[in-house]
């Protein structure tokens, strides 16, 4: 019997209360959460290089055509 009763004082708080803060699902919530974040950064990185790549890309052909504008 000594097993299950509590050997703190009336005033003090269990280590693992029977109520608990979160629900079960917060932890997949918040995983699912990170999981959104990740791609959506993932394709931001992607936009961003492809963006450079496009930039890069019309920097050249705009000196190309300067030169040949003369000819």
């Amino acid at each position: 019997m000594t097993m299950l009763m509590h050997t703190r004082g009336p005033l003090e708080r269990a280590f693992y209360p029977s109520t608990r803060r979160d629900t079960a699902g917060a932890d997949a919530a918040r995983a699912h959460l990170s999981m959104i974040k990740r791609f959506c950064m993932s394709a931001l990185t992607v936009l961003a290089a492809g963006c450079a790549i496009a930039a890069i890309i019309a920097l050249k052909a705009a000196m190309f055509l300067w030169v040949f504008r003369y000819y």
